[in-house]
């Protein structure tokens, strides 16, 4: 029966409401205008740290299927 107490007690915790702050949105323009290299770099870190691994996995993906190093039953 306590199981049954604190299970609803859990699902009373999730469905309450809980109330979160506005956000303060602003309609002005960015007080630092980006220039086009700043937009470069941004980019390219953007795809070397997201879809370089990706690749690498992708092009790896036969030698990770194999897994030599769990032994065989």
């Amino acid at each position: 029966m306590q199981a049954l107490s604190r299970s609803s007690g859990l699902f009373r915790a999730a469905l309450r409401q809980h109330l979160t702050p506005r956000a303060n949105i602003s309609a002005k323009p960015a007080k630092h205008v980006m220039s086009t290299g700043e937009h470069v770099i941004a980019m390219v870190t953007m795809f070397v740290t997201i879809l370089v691994p990706s690749g690498w996995i992708l092009a790896n993906l036969e030698d990770y299927k194999k897994r030599p190093w769990v032994s065989g039953s």
